[in-house]
């Protein structure tokens, strides 16, 4: 049996040792170098620094976007066809062209699955990697007490709070399917770690945020000794009963409020026209614009969801799947996310920036009686970006239909994984809920494949 690499490479230094150094081997630079590389390909890939999550509400149908079954039956396939893209053989729906230049930059995870069939309970899937405890109820609604956190809220346990910007920030709306959408909140870790919620429309002209701007006549030396007077009161109040100090939220507000960093993050009126226009002038395209902004001046995590509320305005498509997915949802969707990976490459930003895609779960193989299809957990696809990935790289695959994995079934948690270990967090670490009780932030292994790691 031949040894592990990094077994060999040891065995290698060690005859160089025996046999008097390079020079006794007659081993040039050429060799060194040759030696250098094997050990660079051993070598897991430099952490990354942000992740931005692109979260598509209703569930994105796989067969018409990034797995099409060009070989099966006209129900099955529907009415888009493929196109060619920067990875040969790698083709994609006809309505994604622009992602279709990048597909060398993008890797595809074509075996997603898990059990939950409902939009609410399938979102705690996707957004915190884990089957809520509640089980698959249509309407799962909110419990701090028990829910699990989502990602950029365990990140931001993990992490911690070392700099002004917020750590992880979702935008541009809270989802609803009648009641709050769970799997948006920082569950039981609690209310310390809850995102800095950007509620505003980016596509609005000026964009806006009141809630992190100074009032008027109030200047940074004026919220400064605010902050002083609001410290010396908390720290006699608490001296003086005992309780336990509450100003982490003030401190926050005071850090965001006074942050320049999030002040230019926030200035999209300062983006070139031609840039917004790339991204798409609709509230999905400035929101994922907004989001490289906010990464690019230091925030680590940041949640994108396109569309509000579940219903005809997402990508629920239970009826006229293939006109509402070519005329209302891939095309601000193409424009965004590729506009995103490019400025991301442009920037220098690509390989320290992982990208996610991903909904709540796939759309069924068969086409119903009102040219739609119906919710899919079963098997579905997630794209990955950035963040030191192999391009046009492909894990898992489906079966002939696309209704069941066929090989390297994968799940939610092991995107959770490969996110955590992607910024160099054990995915196996533990953190706990307000009873003590200890949880894995990860149940699933990191695709380390994915990243040549």
């Amino acid at each position: 049996m031949n040894p592990p690499p990094a077994q060999r490479l040891r065995i290698n230094r060690r005859r160089l040792l025996q046999f008097g150094g390079l020079g006794s081997l007659g081993m040039g630079l050429s060799n060194l170098v040759a030696l250098r590389q094997a050990h660079a390909a051993t070598a897991p890939p430099r952490p990354i620094e942000a992740c931005i999550f692109l979260f598509y509400y209703g569930g994105p149908s796989h067969h018409d976007t990034f797995d099409m079954k060009l070989d099966a039956p006209r129900e099955v396939r529907g009415d888009f066809a493929p196109i060619s893209t920067s990875v040969p053989g790698l083709p994609v729906c006809e309505h994604l062209p622009n992602v279709a230049r990048l597909m060398d930059r993008m890797a595809i995870v074509r075996s997603l699955h898990h059990p939950m069939r409902n939009h609410n309970s399938a979102a705690v899937e996707s957004l915190c990697g884990r089957t809520p405890l509640r089980g698959d109820l249509e309407l799962l609604a909110n419990d701090p007490a028990t829910d699990f956190p989502c990602m950029g809220a365990a990140l931001t346990r993990m992490c911690g709070r070392e700099q002004l910007v917020p750590p992880y920030v979702a935008l541009p709306h809270i989802m609803y399917n009648v009641v709050m959408l769970p799997g948006q909140t920082a569950g039981f870790l609690g209310p310390s770690f809850e995102p800095l919620r950007i509620l505003r429309d980016p596509n609005q002209t000026p964009f806006q945020v009141p809630e992190l701007q100074l009032p008027a006549g109030m200047t940074a030396g004026d919220l400064s000794e605010r902050e002083r007077l609001l410290e010396l009161v908390d720290a006699q109040t608490a001296a003086a009963s005992e309780a336990p100090k509450v100003d982490q939220y003030w401190r926050r507000a005071f850090d965001v409020l006074q942050s320049d960093a999030m002040r230019k993050a926030l200035d999209l009126d300062s983006e070139p026209a031609a840039v917004r226009d790339r991204y798409g002038r609709n509230t999905h395209g400035q929101s994922v614009l907004l989001a490289r902004r906010l990464v690019e001046n230091g925030v680590r995590f940041v949640s994108v969801y396109d569309k509000v509320h579940n219903g005809l305005n997402n990508w629920d498509t239970h009826v006229n799947n293939f006109g509402r997915l070519k005329d209302e949802l891939l095309p601000p969707c193409d424009l965004a996310f590729s506009a995103l990976v490019e400025d991301l490459e442009a920037r220098g930003l690509l390989d320290t920036t992982l990208v996610v895609w991903i909904g709540e779960f796939g759309r069924t193989p068969r086409i119903n009686s009102s040219g739609g299809r119906d919710h899919w957990p079963d098997c579905f696809s997630t794209v990955l970006a950035g963040g030191g990935v192999r391009g046009g790289a492909l894990h898992g695959a489906s079966d002939r239909l696309g209704a069941y994995p066929e090989r390297d079934p994968a799940t939610p948690g092991d995107l959770t994984a490969t996110i955590f270990w992607r910024f160099g967090i054990d995915p196996h670490a533990e953190i706990s809920d307000s009873l003590g009780r200890a949880y894995r932030l990860a149940e699933g292994e990191p695709w380390r494949g994915l990243f040549g790691a």
